[in-house]
């Protein structure tokens, strides 16, 4: 039976993570996910999916990110952590910091890099940035669930105007940035689950805020031109996801150059495929793991299988 240790590690910028590693039954990973959750959430929600990984013979590392979660919210562990407080530039530190670990702790198997959401696009933009290059030459391929591309309702362009005004002005300032939870699954428990869960705020800062909304935009709009062509992709995606636009996602993948790229589509399904019901998030964590089974030897898995 798969099982998980958590530990706080120290990580840039004088800031302690909460993070959670999956270890296979084996005790000896196959490969190895680093897993990035999304906006105002943390890792623990992603328990069942992240043990249903490492019973296949993988290892998850994840973390609660810089601004949510216990990361967040534990003042004795991270005092200098404040909710909501984060923004790109940290956000893509933090990413190559995970997968420094995760090299470190596993230097001969595979390696994927995979997020949710707000996560699912940094993933995704992880991989155009040119100072990440050296990291994203280890990977072995990026799964982006239901990535925040576009809302699939967006704010108005002079909401956004003033926002980016406001951002520039007052960078740290919170705001109420909920999502509604009837949103997120067809499943009642989990909306129950996600209304009461107390690492849960219902705010961030502006600089959080503006920064992820631009971020999907510019990955669209110039920066899939930066992706490299050997690097597989996985996009999956609900085709009624009332909260990230699943013809945002469609429209990105189609323009990227990768010369080995999929987007699954799941009928009628909501925001959080990992907690939908009805066979859904079995279906989609089976798919997504075997999707990384079949990509163990791409470029980068044979550069890992060289140092064997």
């Amino acid at each position: 039976m798969s099982s998980f240790t958590d530990a706080w590690l120290p990580g840039p910028k004088s800031i302690s993570f909460y993070t959670r590693t999956y270890h296979p039954p084996s005790g000896s990973p196959r490969a190895v996910v680093v897993f990035i959750h999304g906006f105002a959430e943390h890792v623990v929600r992603y328990e069942y999916v992240h043990r249903r990984w490492a019973d296949r013979g993988f290892s998850v590392f994840t973390f609660d990110q810089r601004g949510f979660g216990r990361t967040a919210l534990d003042s004795k562990k991270s005092p200098s952590a404040v909710y909501g407080r984060t923004g790109d530039a940290d956000q893509i530190s933090d990413v190559a910091w995970a997968l420094q670990i995760a090299q470190e702790a596993n230097p001969t198997v595979p390696i994927f890099l995979m997020g949710h959401s707000m996560g699912g696009a940094l993933v995704l933009s992880f991989v155009t940035r040119p100072h990440t290059q050296e990291s994203v030459s280890q990977l072995s391929g990026i799964i982006a669930s239901s990535p925040c591309i576009r809302l699939t309702k967006p704010p108005a362009s002079i909401t956004r105007l003033l926002g980016g005004i406001a951002r520039a002005i007052l960078p740290n300032q919170n705001i109420p940035a909920s999502v509604d939870p009837k949103h997120l699954s067809r499943d009642p428990a989990v909306v129950k689950d996600n209304e009461t869960d107390q690492l849960i705020r219902r705010s961030a800062s502006l600089r959080a805020v503006d920064d992820m909304l631009s971020r999907g935009e510019n990955l669209v709009i110039k920066d899939y031109k930066k992706w490299p062509t050997a690097l597989p992709v996985l996009v999956v995606h609900g085709t009624e996801d009332k909260v990230c636009s699943v013809e945002a996602a469609k429209q990105f993948v189609e323009k990227l150059p990768a010369s080995d790229k999929k987007i699954s589509l799941y009928e009628g399904a909501y925001h959080e495929l990992q907690n939908e019901p009805d066979g859904v998030k079995e279906k989609f964590t089976d798919e997504c793991a075997a999707w990384a089974e079949e990509h163990f030897y791409t470029a980068a898995g044979e550069a890992t299988q060289a140092r064997l």
